[in-house]
């Protein structure tokens, strides 16, 4: 049999598997359910003040005296997030859930965040209705061994006093329910982790192509639905804009100081919860958190290739691979079929069709929409080729990573991979 051949028939073999593993998975790809008498709401328009409490939040004060409400903390550590702090805390001043406290963490600001963050505390202080603390901690220097963000997340935990700890991006916009339902279906399902995929915003068809492959593929690596299977301790889940952990299994997994300089923190996390044997769920949080990823497809790419080298532990042989199969399980079947001989011909393009089933299968179960895009599906492959070789060029080049305005090194940074 020729080269051609063999590959054909591995690439058929490869969508077949994913095709196959993508329908069993259903069984794993859980929604948060709204509690009952919840009804469930906008996130963008539906923002309540917190001075004119609903009937709902009133009802659910009434309860508190019935049960007991453990305490949320949750914890935002925020750099250079001025235009989307405010949004951020004032949806979580408008929560329904009755015992929650918001500690948000200025890492280093140079713009105008921490000022609009005092102003946002003497906001809340000052209006009839609110009775969510809001903490604020400046930090004005980064010790050495920590990664900025990770060092603020812990930073907020050691002021936090919570029961529950949340921790969220300074970037994303909860629907009110969000905390109440979170936290109830932690304790229906026993879960010592909760995390949840956001719906993402994107304006423009390109950025919106794009992150789209993005996510396809990350779910293809990574296939994070396992997480939700209790039978197995080695694949977890984590998403930044949606981490909520009680804190006994925070304190287990030895906090965000085990993995101080993993820039990929929140994945790292979901991953140390299920190693430490610890109850996970992963969900679709569509109907309850919302989060602008990027807002041009610049952007997507400036931001892509400062880390993306860490998804693959800054393994150079990793990354090498990764793109090859970029270029050989997902460019090459939308091609070859025109040109390859006989019945090689048909493999390839049988593989595109099962690609093309297994993309729209993720994409929908994600967003809840998607298809268009896929004309645009060969010029994202090649986007994604071209981010990830520059993630790979600029760390070697540079010998370490820019991130959040601090270098590390590329040396400190496969210590701590090597540890893990």
């Amino acid at each position: 049999m020729s080269l051609i051949g063999f590959l054909s028939l591995g690439v058929l073999g490869y969508w077949l598997f994913m095709l196959a593993d993508t329908l069993r998975s259903r069984r794993w790809m859980f929604s948060l359910p709204h509690v009952k008498g919840n009804t469930p709401t906008s996130i963008q328009t539906t923002v309540r003040s917190p001075a004119d409490p609903t009937d709902r939040k009133q009802e659910l004060a009434r309860k508190q005296a019935l049960f007991e409400y453990p305490l949320v903390s949750v914890i935002i550590a925020a750099k250079e997030e001025e235009s989307t702090i405010a949004d951020t805390v004032k949806h979580l001043l408008g929560q329904t859930y009755p015992r929650i406290e918001i500690i948000v963490v200025n890492d280093r600001s140079q713009d105008g965040t921490g000022l609009k963050l005092d102003e946002l505390k003497s906001w809340s202080e000052s209006r009839d209705g609110i009775t969510v603390p809001l903490r604020i901690i400046h930090i004005t220097s980064l010790p050495p061994g920590w990664i900025g963000k990770n060092h603020a997340l812990y930073q907020g935990y050691v002021q936090a006093r919570g029961k529950y700890l949340l921790f969220t991006d300074a970037d994303v916009l909860f629907s009110p329910d969000t905390v109440s339902d979170a936290v109830a279906y932690m304790q229906q399902e026993r879960a010592d982790h909760l995390t949840l995929a956001p719906r993402m915003r994107t304006k423009g068809f390109w950025l919106t192509a794009f992150v789209r492959y993005f996510f396809f593929t990350l779910c293809l690596y990574i296939r994070p639905w396992r997480s939700n299977d209790d039978l197995q301790h080695q694949h977890g889940m984590g998403v930044g804009a949606f981490n909520m952990l009680t804190r006994r299994a925070y304190e287990a997994i030895g906090t965000h100081r085990d993995f101080a300089m993993r820039p990929d923190d929140d994945l790292e996390l979901g991953r140390r919860v299920k190693r430490r044997r610890l109850r996970q769920r992963l969900a679709s949080g569509t109907e309850h958190i919302e989060v602008e990823w990027y807002t041009s497809l610049g952007e997507a790419i400036r931001g892509l290739e400062k880390n993306l080298f860490s998804g693959f532990g800054y393994r150079l042989w990793l990354a090498v691979l990764g793109i090859a199969g970029q270029l050989l399980l997902f460019l090459l079947p939308l091609f070859a079929w025109l040109w390859a001989p006989g019945w090689t011909a048909w493999c390839f393009g049988a593989s595109g069709l099962l690609m093309i089933a297994v993309y729209i299968r993720l994409i929908r179960s994600i967003t809840g929409e998607g298809g268009r895009e896929l004309v645009a599906l060969p010029a994202t492959i090649l986007l994604l080729v071209y981010v990830v070789g520059r993630s790979v060029w600029l760390t070697i080049s540079q010998g370490g990573i820019y991130w959040r305005g601090t270098f590390y090194s590329l040396k400190e940074l496969r210590a701590m991979r090597d540890v893990d």
